[in-house]
């Protein structure tokens, strides 16, 4: 059973940044995709960024080119760097793993069966 822990969630005014933290184990073999979701309240869960075990990564449209997605394998940890942040991505950040190793709709959260307990990110104008 895989096991994520979010931190690094908090309050920030709009242009700044944050970096989450997912720090992983468990599970007799390792995910093979692991990403970050969100959560606004009143709107569905949205996939942010995935990361590959052969280290490609996918976006969202709404953060390319703001927020990257990283692994440190040393730490068993993975990483989401939110730079120019807007109010609009205020919401609950998750961090997600799956063993699935289908390079499909990696966007989508019904792809991945482990989830963490999230993490609050809110942004201010």
């Amino acid at each position: 059973q895989v096991q994520l822990v979010e931190s690094g969630g908090g309050s920030v005014q709009a242009g700044g940044s944050l970096r989450l933290s997912c720090a992983v184990s468990g599970g007799t073999y390792g995910p093979y995709y692991m990403g970050w979701f969100r959560q606004a309240p009143g709107k569905e869960r949205e996939g942010v960024a995935v990361r590959g075990n052969d280290g490609r990564t996918t976006y969202a449209d709404s953060v390319k080119g703001r927020f990257t997605i990283s692994q440190d394998n040393d730490k068993n940890t993975l990483y989401l760097h939110m730079n120019a942040l807007k109010p609009e991505d205020t919401a609950m950040y998750y961090c997600a793993a799956t063993q699935n190793t289908s390079p499909r709709d990696l966007l989508l959260p019904a792809r991945f069966p482990y989830w963490g307990q999230g993490t609050q990110v809110t942004v201010s104008s």
